[in-house]
């Protein structure tokens, strides 16, 4: 009994330690050490050999893409319909599409996306139901998270509380991450159009929200 309070207290600190981490690299890290951001991934490494993970466990998969996908889409297409409306009532046909017409600069996002969606579901939603949290509690939990990850952006930091526990629970109940990483991607291009660039300040969050100057 003992050893097995030992390991959900482990998993809840190791998933609180490693959003701690991110939390530091973004306001603190990034800017002093240049290659600061190679502790993700020798963690992430470290993490999920001791935790004996498998593609199955972290949501790397294709055998379940297909509902994994539908389910996805059943939660966040609202989502977006939802913030294209949004987007209709504060002007957004007057805002230029310039970001949009990149495509290095929105699969670079994409893919962004991605890594997002191993930090949040592949580690620390997994360390949370590691720790015997019911799924609910889980997304919960793992979406506060994920939005004070984006403090101080006014838009971003209600939407990814949102969007942060959809996708938690998602991943939850189906355990596949790249059907979340399209819609995170998705969404948050219909986001950076939706709202005034004077409201997200080009989507940055922790130290360069404060920095942006529109051009």
């Amino acid at each position: 009994m003992r050893v097995k309070a030992n390991s959900r207290l482990f998993n809840l600190a190791e998933a609180l330690a490693f959003s701690a981490l991110v939390a530091l690299y973004i306001w603190q890290l990034q800017a002093a050490y240049k290659y600061s951001w190679l502790v993700f991934p020798a963690w992430l490494i470290a993490s999920f050999v001791r935790h004996s993970d498998t593609p199955k466990t972290l949501g790397w998969r294709a055998d379940n893409l297909w509902i994994a996908t539908k389910k996805s889409a059943v939660v966040l297409v609202p989502f977006g319909v939802g913030l294209c409306i949004l987007g209709l009532f504060l002007g957004g046909l007057h805002r230029p599409l310039d970001h949009l017409l990149v495509p290095n600069r929105f699969f670079g996002y994409m893919f962004f996306c991605l890594l997002q969606q191993v930090g949040l579901n592949s580690c620390v939603t997994n360390r949370l139901l590691a720790a015997d949290m019911r799924p609910a509690g889980a997304s919960l939990i793992a979406g506060t998270i994920f939005a004070a990850l984006h403090w101080p952006n006014p838009v971003l930091i209600p939407l990814t509380w949102i969007g942060g526990c959809a996708m938690a629970w998602l991943f939850a109940h189906e355990r596949n991450i790249f059907p979340l990483a399209a819609g995170q991607g998705i969404l948050g291009t219909i986001v950076w159009w939706a709202f005034p660039v004077a409201w997200h300040h080009a989507m940055r969050v922790g130290p360069g929200f404060y920095h942006f100057h529109p051009r």
